[in-house]
């Protein structure tokens, strides 16, 4: 029997077949603006400084932390599965996924106010202190409810905004190079802010500085995400049928690229990491070292934008899959290198050019890194529209990163009783670590996720949807996609 892939389409029995306009835009200067302006408040945030906030400022006990990490993963496992169904099932006047988003928009600027907030309402209560842990617990539950419903709306609305395969890698090449001169600048000004309030150049507590720029930056953020929503449209029509749950697992086992990016992520989320924030922070007493070894980056990133489209006609998919993914780990092992020579990683003047050299060239790749993944996951929702005559947005974007968020929650609990291990006392700050829990601090970010995540290079190997197939598989959806157009525009005019 042939197979789905081959037999699929024939939707038009003409000789001429139809073919996909390449050149034609769909979406116009107000909704590129929007989508932009989505981008961005998906990063304009100081949640680079999270980990801290909750270990240092909150003060969440390290023991409670892994078991919050625990539960919370384990919920939004649940809930994934059963609000991707959800969505899926969704037909309104109005799309698919933008009811969703609408929906989302306001409780979720509420809910990051009050994480951001709960300084305020708990002061100086102990690590273990029964009222706040008990809060804290049922926001993280409400916020990750929430978060995974915006996530799969936005994972199929980003998917349905256009059909044409060349104005969507057009929107996420913009999106990515224009919001990069906005979406970091929170964080940057925090960093530089948390080094002032540390050494005491700025007269205000600690606390005060992160209350206020985790509330700003969500009401912003949460404006930005708001006018996307209502300024979007969805242009890929959907099946008038509503796929069953059935449906929906089937679109994910026998959707090859799915699986391949999911197995990948898999292993890829093995690769245990403290982040850099503890080492920059309390280690080399720098929370604005990221900003500092990034200035040269900064020139080189949005050039890295601009050779996406030529390494699009010259390399298969799967080469710059490879390459995006792995440059950055490979270049932070000489980093490790340098610092573990005569007690470098202590020395700024040591660890500056390092890991400035490092971010530099890593730049020359970002482009790549950010463009082609997010394509990848598109083009993997396609493929399932093709080879099952259905699209399930919602169950395909939960399945990519379901296995992942398992393991992940498998490693912040590990990360969490990690840091407890090695003596890393919550609340001492720079210079209040001892030589031993410094040096794992630095070797935690930096070879230990490089050793932990070698192995998500080999399912990248078996990836195939390049070239002719591609090619094919866009001008068979094409045909379809006509096809019911003509069909519904015909049951309208009979109406």
């Amino acid at each position: 029997m042939a197979s789905n892939e081959q037999t699929a389409v024939a939707v038009s029995e003409e000789p001429k077949k139809a073919k996909p306009v390449k050149n034609r835009r769909y979406v116009g200067t107000r909704e590129t603006v929007a989508y932009i302006l989505y981008d961005i408040a998906q990063s304009f945030n100081i949640s680079k400084y999270q980990d801290i906030f909750v270990t240092d400022i909150i003060r969440i006990g390290l023991k409670f932390q892994t078991k919050v990490t625990a539960i919370v993963g384990i919920w939004d496992i649940i809930n994934d599965v059963l609000l991707a169904a959800i969505v899926d099932k969704t037909r309104t006047r109005w799309g698919k996924f933008k009811p969703w988003l609408i929906v989302y928009a306001i409780p979720g600027v509420f809910l990051s106010f009050f994480f951001w907030a709960m300084p305020l309402f708990f002061g100086n209560a102990g690590l273990y202190d029964v009222t706040k842990l008990i809060f804290y617990l049922i926001l993280q539950l409400i916020t990750n409810l929430a978060t995974s419903l915006s996530n799969i709306a936005r994972t199929g609305m980003l998917a349905t905004i256009t059909p044409n395969i060349i104005d969507r890698t057009r929107l996420i090449t913009e999106a990515n190079l224009l919001s990069g001169f906005v979406e970091k600048a929170p964080e940057i000004i925090m960093g530089l802010l948390i080094d002032l309030v540390s050494r005491g150049a700025i007269k205000i507590k600690m606390q005060s500085l992160y209350v206020s720029a985790g509330v700003f930056t969500s009401i912003v953020s949460g404006l930005l995400a708001l006018y996307f929503a209502f300024a979007a449209k969805e242009r890929v029509m959907q099946t008038e049928k509503k796929p069953s749950i059935l449906d929906s697992f089937k679109s994910v086992f026998n959707n090859k690229p799915l699986l391949l990016i999911t197995l990948s992520e898999f292993l890829g989320a093995f690769s245990l990491n403290s982040g850099t924030n503890y080492y920059y922070i309390n280690v080399l007493g720098l929370a604005t070292m990221s900003t500092i070894v990034g200035i040269p980056g900064a020139v080189v990133s949005p050039i890295s934008y601009s050779y996406v489209p030529w390494a699009r006609s010259k390399f298969s998919t799967k080469a710059l899959w490879i390459v995006g993914s792995h440059v950055d780990n490979l270049l932070m092992t000489g980093v490790f290198f340098v610092g573990s020579i005569n007690k470098n990683y202590k020395k700024l003047g040591a660890m500056i050019p390092a890991f400035m050299i490092r971010e530099t060239i890593w730049m020359f790749f970002y482009g790549i890194k950010k463009v082609i993944p997010e394509e990848m996951r598109n083009e993997a929702i396609d493929y399932g529209e093709w080879k099952n005559g259905y699209r399930t947005e919602g169950m395909t974007g939960v399945a990519k990163d379901l296995a992942t968020k398992l393991v992940n929650t498998l490693g912040a609990t590990i990360k969490a009783f990690i840091l407890s291990r090695i003596g890393y006392s919550q609340g001492a700050g720079f210079g209040g670590q001892s030589e031993k829990t410094e040096y794992s601090l630095f070797w935690m970010c930096t070879i230990l996720p490089v050793v932990t995540g070698i192995f998500s290079i080999f399912p990248k190997l078996f990836y195939d949807l390049n070239g002719e197939k591609r090619d094919r598989m866009y001008r068979e959806l094409h045909e379809r996609r006509l096809a019911m157009s003509h069909e519904a525009a015909k049951l309208d005019d009979e109406a």
